[in-house]
């Protein structure tokens, strides 16, 4: 007799949808299998044959975090190419090294956490390297580009599961999990929501990452929005993962909730699918879900339904269908093409932002004095994977021009320190592994420890020559002549250990602080000086030692040494990614540290013809006014030196653009925690100032005339052409830009708003025409009065050019629209958000779980103004839902007070007590509605009845 086969599972069945797939295999899964399915590191279900999961694969400019893989550029050098191609194929050869590297470990995953789409809003923003752009458009653009590059182009199965971050409004490292923005509906609608849902859109999406701050008083892992918009925008289903930790933030610092398992099944109903909590450790988020569920704060089905999305996901990437996975045999890895493909992004990303004279490009013979901090650097951030191969740019220009035109001075101060006893530190030889961190791929890289196997600094008669770097506000790194930084393990020696600054709590950064007759040295990571013990150098609380810096040469002497002789300067200089400026810190001001502007103006003095490079991901304010030539490109990955390298010998034609503004001073720029980018008249959209260089600005060494504008409206589009001309000697990329503006607005609008945007390659005098539709709806805006979106109808003016200033063709287009309505305040009233100014106002939760309030930000007085209330034939009396202490007075145009309603709280009081007060007023026609809110009050609502 033989055994008869197993039917196989309906699951298992590829000719059945992935929707009854996923059904029977959820009908065969215990509570706890799928409780269990929660947490980030899914458990394999053996009995099914159901392999672990992983959610969250590091992929921003290429795979991190695992080890060596291709580095391409920062995500805001891709942003900075405004080419959506290129990205596209960046994404796809990211994904194809994803899935090679899954093949030889299995800890690396499909699930990927990228792209970032949050704007670009406030560029002292820690994480400004992560994202695009300050525009919703480009950002989107850019976005969709990557992730369909991530997702592939089968219909069925996806080559890598994209998750975009950070959901929602989320633009601060300082308090970054306790501040909470106050995003007004216009900027929610028109700004912020707008790049994760055209991206969403677009259809290669698998999820959202919540980000750790709240929005309008509320934690965006408790967001309605998941629901209430998210959800909407497309039919798949979407995998929403948490941000590490946050769902403990949610009591442990954020406090909004008291129990961890009303915050965790708060979390599941909102939307969170799959919890990033106490890394590989599930038990505890599970044993708060059991909670819950015991409770009666969720059930089976409210897990089901989490557990269908991750399902979703892994159905798509072929976990289920291996032999019909067209992805599972990718080995793409560090290829030729991938080579190829880092450098073509780095070069597309290089920005000129400045060339008078024609001082570029360089002739061949010409001599060249490189100097700066970053001129011999191929920095990596925090979500870099480990470097294959690197250039510099002093690599770059030595490959280019030949190391005997080429002369180079670092630039750091050389010095050594001495101690009370007149010995000097000093650092022993030793034989250990060249190691590098993260070399060998760690799951989570905040775990990373120090070396330990290196001896401790001591002290002798000679000492040790330390490079010295003063990276802005006090901030030192000391470096060894091996090139190793001074760092300090968990055993709190002092060794020359590391290859770079880095880790979650950067130990390699130092201050010098004035003590007595010399300085102490603070270990800024531990908040200990520096002590020198018997056996050895070390941190400690106790018995600092007291230095005498000593100053072997300056970095302003070594750069005259080097400048004076030289055809041109080219001074290299711009941020480490691990220093002011990251996860968990933001920038403290636009300008460049002082011991760069010190290399700067020496070189400056010692070479008139002087260029400076930035390499970093942050606009700077700098004075150009003396120099000749400036360009900009983000942190470039591998080949960046050769790609700078390349662009300033004319090999390549630099057509990078600004994808967000420069300022020209700290005072132009809001407080970082103003997210009302309308009000505050922020980006390229609203501000009102003369930048240091304007959204999407970028030279050429090929020149570009633009002619032959044309419009025409159909029902749902306009369609505009015009044709661009390369005048210039040199093939070229032009990036033509086409914006609008409401011409006559009765509300706040851009001053100009990017609509499209095409790179394009053009020979000397060749000549293309360039064609865009844009859809009617790029025209409206959010109408408050209404709650919804309203084209004004009008004139509109039509841009076209090299720049948001730079503009080469105008027309105007009139648009049909609804006209706009006086507020019908007798039927709906007036929410409090919804209001058209504000002065001192946050808005603010009206519940735990949906609405909004308004309360004054400081809790003293605020201010609030809708437009255009239509009383009708009059009323006599006006309610507000209040809750907390202090009153709201109540005027019409900016008038005599009129009413005042007042709220008194209860000794226990909750935030949400609302109770409605009332008073009388007398009121009719259309008037604008002024309200003052004193004290520590919320206001939800506001009614009139006659």
């Amino acid at each position: 007799m033989t055994a008869q086969t197993p039917p196989t599972p309906p699951f298992r069945d590829r000719q059945l949808p992935f929707a009854k797939r996923i059904d029977d295999l959820l009908s065969r899964l215990t509570l706890d299998e799928k409780i269990g399915f929660l947490h980030q590191f899914t458990p394999a279900v053996e009995r099914l044959g159901i392999a672990g999961f992983r959610t969250g694969q590091e992929a921003l400019h290429g795979v991190a975090w695992m080890g060596p893989a291709t580095v391409f550029p920062q995500a805001i050098g891709l942003g900075a190419t405004w080419n959506t191609e290129l990205v596209r194929r960046i994404g796809e050869a990211v994904s194809k090294e994803t899935r090679a590297m899954r093949a030889r470990d299995d800890r690396v995953g499909l699930n990927v956490w990228s792209p970032t789409v949050n704007l670009l809003r406030h560029p002292l923003w820690g994480r400004n390297e992560e994202g695009y752009s300050e525009d919703p458009k480009l950002t989107s653009a850019i976005a969709t580009a990557y992730t369909r590059g991530l997702r592939g182009d089968h219909p069925t199965y996806w080559r890598t599961a994209p998750v975009l971050k950070h959901w929602l409004a989320h633009n601060n490292e300082t308090g970054r999990d306790v501040t909470s923005s106050s995003v007004r509906p216009r900027v929610l609608h028109e700004y912020d929501l707008r790049a994760f849902r055209e991206t969403v859109e677009a259809g290669a999406t698998a999820g959202v990452m919540p980000a750790y701050n709240l929005v309008n008083g509320r934690p965006n892992h408790v967001s309605p929005y998941l629901r209430e918009h998210l959800r909407t925008w497309t039919d798949e289903d979407l995998l929403v993962c948490s941000d590490a930790s946050a769902p403990s933030n949610l009591v442990d610092s954020e406090h909004y909730f008291d129990t961890h398992e009303e915050a965790t099944a708060a979390s599941l109903l909102a939307g969170v699918d799959s919890f990033t909590d106490h890394g590989t450790d599930s038990s505890k988020i599970t044993a708060r879900v059991r909670g819950a569920l015991d409770k009666g704060l969720l059930t089976e089905s409210d897990i089901d339904t989490a557990v269908r999305r991750q399902l979703s996901v892994r159905f798509r990437l072929g976990e289920f269908d291996p032999e019909y996975d067209p992805h599972a045999h990718t080995l793409d890895f560090d290829t030729p093409a991938h080579r190829a493909l880092a450098q073509e992004a780095a070069e597309q990303s290089v920005v000129l932002l400045k060339n008078s004279a024609g001082v570029l490009p360089l002739a061949p013979d010409t001599r060249i004095a490189v100097v700066g901090l970053l001129a011999d650097e191929c920095k990596l951030d925090w979500y870099s994977g480990t470097l294959i191969r690197r250039s510099t740019p002093l690599e770059g220009l030595y490959e280019r021009f030949g190391a005997e035109r080429v002369e180079f001075a670092e630039g750091v101060d050389r010095v050594r320190l001495k101690t009370s006893a007149g010995t000097f530190l000093h650092v022993l030889e030793a034989d250990a592994d060249d190691e590098v961190r993260g070399a060998e791929g760690a799951l989570d890289p905040a775990l990373l420890a120090g070396r330990t196997d290196l001896p401790p600094l001591t002290t002798d008669p000679v000492g040790t020559e330390f490079a010295l770097v003063d990276w802005g506000e006090g901030v030192l790194t000391l470096r060894a002549p091996d090139g190793r930084y001074l760092s300090v393990a968990d055993d709190g020696c002092v060794r020359a250990s590391a290859d770079q600054p880095g880790g979650w709590v950067v130990q390699e950064t130092f201050r010098l602080e004035p003590h007595e007759n010399g300085h102490l040295l603070k270990h800024i990571g531990t908040g200990h000086h520096v002590s020198v013990a018997a056996d050895g150098v070390r941190v400690a609380a106790a018995h600092p030692e007291t230095f005498q810096l000593m100053v072997v040469e300056s970095g302003e002497d070594a750069v005259t040494r080097v400048t004076a002789e030289a055809d041109v300067v080219l001074v290299v200089a711009g941020n480490d990614p691990h220093i002011h400026g990251r996860e968990t810190e933001d920038r403290p001001t636009l300008r460049l540290p002082e011991h760069q502007e010190r290399l700067l103006r020496a070189a400056r003095a010692a070479n008139p013809n002087t260029v400076l490079a930035l390499v970093s991901p942050y606009p700077y304010a700098v004075d150009h006014a003396d120099l000749p030539a400036l360009l900009w490109m983000s942190h470039g990955g591998q080949a960046a030196g050769t790609a700078l390298a390349r662009v300033l010998a004319g090999d390549v034609s630099p057509a990078g653009r600004l994808p967000q503004t420069w300022y020209a001073d700290d005072s132009d720029l809001p407080d970082l925690l103003d997210y009302d980018v309308i009000g505050g008249r922020q980006t390229y959209l609203y501000f009102e100032g003369t930048p240091l260089f304007p959204f999407g600005h970028g030279l050429s060494y090929a020149a570009f005339s633009y002619a032959d504008l044309a419009t025409s409206v159909t029902d749902d589009s306009l369609h505009v052409s015009f044709t661009v001309t390369n005048t210039g000697g040199v093939a070229a990329d032009e990036v033509a830009q086409l914006y609008t503006r409401a011409v006559d607005p009765s509300v706040p609008r851009p001053r100009r708003e990017l609509v499209a945007h095409s790179r394009v390659r053009l020979a000397p005098g060749e000549r293309t025409e360039l064609s865009f539709e844009v859809p009617l709806s790029a025209f409206d805006f959010w109408d408050v009065a209404r709650g919804g979106w309203r084209r004004e109808p009008g004139p509109y003016e039509v841009l076209a050019g090299a720049s948001s200033e730079d503009v080469r063709l105008r027309t105007t287009v009139v648009l049909d629209g609804e006209a706009s309505a006086p507020r019908p305040v007798l039927r709906r009233g007036l929410d409090a958000a919804d209001f058209d100014e504000q002065s001192g106002i946050a808005i603010v939760d009206r519940t735990r779980t949906a609405g909004d309030a308004v309360t004054p930000a400081q809790g003293i007085s605020g201010e609030l103004v809708y437009r255009d209330c239509d009383f009708g034939n009059g009323v006599t009396a006006v309610t507000a839902a209040l809750c907390g202490d202090g009153a709201v007075d109540v005027s019409l145009d900016g008038g005599a007070v009129l009413a005042v309603l007042t709220s008194e709280a209860g000794d226990d009081a909750s935030p949400y007590d609302y109770a409605t007060k009332r008073a009388g007023i007398i009121a009719e026609g259309v008037r604008d509605v002024h309200l003052r809110l004193r004290g520590p009050v919320r206001l939800a609502h506001v009614g009139f009845s006659g």
